[in-house]
């Protein structure tokens, strides 16, 4: 069956995270991915080596493309480049800002020359502005937009334990080029889109900023929901850790009745509402765990099943790697297959996951290709 972007031709300067990210949604939707490295390769190929003997991250983010080496200093490469943008109908980058300016390469001269390009810049804090000039990587700027003031226990901000704005970032530049791929095919011409880094996680971070602005900054509660009670960890008898998810005042009811056991709690003034439930939590967390002291996990998840209580279990990476609900899929690598995630988007189309290239593994077939 035909996917849905089979045909088109996008052209990435992408390195580390969140541009590998859309790159790869491409090339996972049908599209051909030329990725242009250095001659040392995507600087993410050296965070790791524990998939056999590669980067994680970079056997994670770059299956299904072509690795064509270049050094845009260099008047061949020039030339390559430039071919390839002629053809081209994306072209994603996250240089710094300015740097395809300095080498007169600039997104207006591309789009001059193919009019129907789309072009997408993803930098730290946009490409005008106080912080235009600073680098910007993950963990910074989740320390910049205030996700780590959310994150994290009561003594101290945390990191995200993955890379929450350069997946979110690659993301909304991927349906970014997509909606631009739509309006291209009404009107003919492309778009200059740019994507920063800090807008993304500023947009993640607009419920904390509302209660900011109107009212207090909620407080790091670990895994606790800070406006939602009981949502968070309880511990059973046997030391397995339950997180519960109480969403309403329905699921309330049916949860002292059938769990709690204890019915009248749904009426009790102190409890009864999820405002109240909120405006003394420690009240709310010591009646929930009190019951949990009493119940196996086994017994736990039995009572939460009858009472159609959204639950889970607390797991660690390892307990994930076993879990039920995991899908797998297996990539081809220069030093042999890796296994991974499956792409979590289902549409009915099979296609098999492309393989991981080797640094300048098709430089010269492309260079054939589009210079002769």
């Amino acid at each position: 069956m035909t996917l849905p972007l089979e045909g088109l031709l996008v052209v990435a300067i992408d390195q580390a995270v969140a541009a590998p990210m859309c790159a790869r949604r491409l090339a996972d939707a049908g599209a051909r991915v030329i990725k242009l490295e250095r001659p040392e390769g995507d600087f993410a190929r050296g965070y790791d080596n524990v998939a056999r003997g590669q980067s994680s991250y970079f056997v994670w983010l770059n299956r299904g493309k072509e690795s064509v080496v270049v050094d845009l200093r260099q008047a061949d490469d020039r030339a390559l480049f430039l071919a390839l943008i002629d053809r081209a109908d994306v072209f994603i980058q996250n240089l710094k800002p300015g740097a395809l300016n300095r080498l007169e390469l600039g997104v207006p001269k591309l789009r001059d020359r193919n009019p129907a390009l789309i072009t997408c810049a993803i930098s730290g804090y946009g490409t005008t502005g106080p912080y235009v000039n600073r680098k910007a990587y993950d963990l910074l700027i989740q320390a910049e937009a205030g996700l780590a003031s959310v994150t994290g226990g009561p003594e101290a901000p945390s990191r995200v334990g993955v890379s929450a704005v350069d997946i979110a970032t690659g993301m909304y530049a991927y349906e970014a080029v997509l909606e631009a791929l739509i309006l291209r095919s009404r009107t003919g011409t492309g778009l200059a889109i740019d994507v920063s880094m800090f807008d993304c996680m500023a947009e993640w971070m607009a419920v904390p900023l509302i209660h900011g602005h109107y009212a207090t900054p909620p407080q790091r509660m670990g895994l606790r929901h800070p406006s939602v009670a009981p949502y968070g960890v309880f511990t059973c008898s046997d030391g397995a850790q339950v997180l519960i998810a109480i969403q309403n005042d329905r699921e309330w009811a049916r949860f002292c009745k059938t769990v709690l056991d204890a019915p009248a709690r749904a009426t009790d003034p102190e409890f009864a509402t999820n405002v109240a439930r909120i405006a003394d939590r420690q009240a709310t967390d010591d009646l929930v765990q009190s019951r949990f002291n009493d119940l196996t996990a086994e017994r736990a998840v039995a009572l939460l099943d009858e009472a159609d209580v959204a639950f889970g279990m607390v797991n660690g990476v390892n307990d994930v790697l076993q879990h039920p609900c995991l899908r797998r899929i297996e990539i081809g690598t220069p030093d042999g297959p890796i296994d991974l995630p499956a792409p979590p988007v289902a549409i009915g189309l099979d296609k098999p996951p492309g393989d991981v290239p080797a640094v300048g593994a098709h430089t010269e077939a492309v260079r054939q290709e589009f210079l002769g």
